[in-house]
């Protein structure tokens, strides 16, 4: 979709005090076009009623009315107000990747129907980008570019570019092709411009411009091109033949979803949820995770069950519970936190994968031992004097909870971090391993050690109770 501008609210309210006067005629509506931002026309027109927008749509011409509808938050919405014809003029107007994410976004049979209605090299267009998987590159071009032949003068490009920029806007690179049609290079738009008209076109194109196939996995080849500094990237097919590009605009989008999916699944979802999703669907994909959540939560209470004899001698064991398991969690989500980060923009071997788990359970050791320290005077202190403890109990027990919380952190680290590299080993997306899965099973785990020490340390080594 088009790049969101931002808005200004003071020409939105002075488009929506225009839109509602009674008087609203055709040459009032083109004014109001000419006169302000799409942008701020289509945040107008949204705030709007029905009957409003319906005579502006009816007012303006297509070209400028898909320029509008780019900039909607939910254009699918506003097309169900226009007929199919004018619908399918509009979308026949936009970029084909501004089209299909219209279009996936309405039901089949009208969709269907306003293909059979848009000029053919827009339908075209637009069954190409949807044949592909939506995980692939050819899924988010566009075929709004310029292509020139490598044979040309400086003057036949120059005219090439005039023609073809009637209909296509990314005009900053021109791409060449050679007489087999096979993607050739790029030219810079500014460097065609300044070219006197004797110089050979070769001179001027670049060989070695980055490209991309058509079904290449997006996530796969995002990093490569962020290394250059590129707008766009041509997408080939098999045979070499350039059929769309890819703007660096797209592939933040892109980027964008992925990171929203990946919270998503960070926050224990098993999808990005939006505002307009219904509550019946936004509990069916958070169910899931809160059962398995469920299942893991009732191990760790079984757990505690079965200390529950040291808890029963040691009672004020259960007081820093919390503190334990609160510690455990927080170090395995920074420590799950970072390795997703690196799985996604770096390849990693064997070597780095363990070197990273091997750092991170060098990190969760000494952050263990600062904070065991800072925890045992504290505890030592209010065991002592707040609870009127013996010194000989309050100084044993504050060091069985200072190595909970070493071995705990130690543990959790190692856990945060080994789990999505697992995951992702074995072809499951690292986000899986969410934040509440690491916390519960952390949670599993620094009950056992937190329990195992009071009952060694307390029972049966120092024989305290």
């Amino acid at each position: 979709m088009a790049e969101k501008q931002l808005s200004n609210p003071e020409y939105v309210a002075e488009i929506i005090n225009l839109l509602n006067k009674k008087d609203l005629t055709k040459q009032f509506i083109e004014k109001i076009v000419s006169d302000y931002h799409y942008s701020d026309i289509a945040d107008a027109l949204q705030q709007v009623n029905q009957k409003i927008r319906e005579r502006f749509f009816t007012d303006i011409n297509d070209q400028q009315l898909s320029e509008i509808f780019a900039y909607f938050d939910q254009p699918q919405n506003y097309v169900k107000e226009l007929s199919l014809k004018q619908a399918a003029n509009i979308i026949s107007e936009m970029d084909s990747d501004d089209a299909v994410d219209i279009l996936e976004e309405i039901d089949d049979e009208t969709e269907d129907k306003i293909i059979d209605l848009m000029d053919s090299q827009s339908s075209e267009d637009v069954l190409l980008i949807q044949s592909y998987n939506e995980d692939e590159i050819g899924s988010k071009m566009t075929t709004n570019y310029i292509e020139i032949k490598k044979n040309m003068t400086i003057k036949q490009a120059r005219h090439s570019l005039v023609q073809q920029a009637k209909d296509n806007d990314n005009v900053s690179t021109i791409y060449v092709s050679d007489l087999d049609n096979k993607f050739y290079g790029a030219i810079d738009l500014k460097d065609l411009i300044i070219a006197r008209e004797n110089t050979p076109l070769e001179s001027i194109i670049t060989n070695s411009y980055p490209t991309v196939k058509d079904h290449q996995i997006i996530s796969e080849v995002y990093q490569d091109l962020q290394d250059y500094s590129e707008d766009s990237f041509p997408v080939l097919n098999q045979k070499d033949e350039i059929i769309g590009i890819i703007t660096a605009n797209d592939l933040i989008e892109v980027v964008d979803e992925e990171m929203a999916e990946d919270y998503a699944k960070l926050a224990g979802l098993s999808s990005e949820e939006d505002l307009n999703e219904s509550t019946l669907s936004s509990i069916k994909k958070r169910i899931p995770w809160l059962a398995l959540l469920l299942i893991l939560g009732m191990m760790v209470s079984s757990v505690v069950g079965v200390f529950e004899s040291v808890v029963d001698l040691v009672a004020i064991s259960v007081c820093f519970q919390s503190l334990i398991l609160g510690m455990a969690g927080n170090v395995g989500t920074q420590s799950l936190a970072v390795t997703i980060r690196v799985l996604n923009v770096e390849e990693m071997t064997l070597k780095d994968k363990i070197s990273l788990i091997w750092k991170e359970v060098r990190i969760g050791f000494l952050n263990g031992i600062l904070i065991s320290l800072f925890a045992f005077v504290f505890i030592c202190g209010y065991i002592y004097l707040i609870k009127n403890n013996t010194i000989h109990f309050s100084i044993i027990f504050s060091l069985c909870i200072s190595s909970a919380l070493v071995l705990s952190m130690l543990v959790s680290a190692f856990v945060g971090t080994f789990i999505p590299i697992f995951f992702n080993a074995i072809k499951i997306d690292p986000a899986v391993a969410s934040g509440p899965f690491i916390t519960t099973i952390n949670d599993l785990i620094a009950v056992i050690c937190y329990y195992s020490l009071v009952w060694l340390f307390i029972i049966e080594i120092f024989h305290l109770v």
